[in-house]
């Protein structure tokens, strides 16, 4: 399967990061893939969310999963947790999915990772989601984060917002369909 690459965002100092064309059936998954990504505001979380065609304001419903790896730089700190948090485990919400807490703002600070979305097109079917993301956390430690879930809605998904849970972010953000 190729990948082709669909759109790129480049973000600076901006509030949210918005791929509102491309997300067709053309392709049956879309891999996002994001690189130094850096938040304004100190331990912010990196996050996402869908609109279905003709909705707006980003508040699909999502059950979702979220654990991680932790290793600080000091060697005093290392965990392999689940996270059960309202805002990083979903149970039918429509919050914005954290895909990374902690975000550091400093230039050694910052996240990179890919999110595959299956199938947004489909009008049968919810759609499946998970990604998988690294970062450096403001609190000096290593961090390798799992997400996985769906958007439980049969409607197609033609809009993808990411942004930070607080303040702007600087980072790319590329769109790619596999077929």
């Amino acid at each position: 399967m190729a990948m082709t690459l669909i759109t790129t965002n480049t973000s600076s100092n901006a509030a949210t990061s918005d791929f509102t064309s491309g997300i067709d059936s053309t392709y049956k998954l879309y891999i996002f893939k994001f690189y130094d990504v850096n938040a304004a505001t100190d331990t912010a979380d990196f996050r996402f969310q869908a609109n279905a065609v003709g909705a707006s304001g980003y508040n699909e419903t999502i059950t979702s999963t979220y654990f991680h790896a932790i290793h600080d730089e000091a060697d005093s700190t290392t965990s392999l947790a689940y996270v059960p948090d309202a805002d990083f485990d979903q149970a039918q919400g429509t919050a914005f999915q954290t895909l990374n807490n902690y975000t550091g703002s400093g230039s050694d600070e910052s996240c990179a990772g890919t999110l595959w979305l299956f199938n947004p097109s489909n009008t049968t079917y919810v759609k499946h989601f998970y990604a998988r993301v690294i970062q450096t956390r403001s609190d000096d430690m290593a961090d390798d984060q799992y997400v996985a879930g769906y958007f439980n809605i049969t409607g197609a998904i033609d809009d993808i917002q990411f942004k930070m849970s607080s303040g702007n972010m600087d980072g790319v953000i590329k769109m790619y369909g596999v077929g």
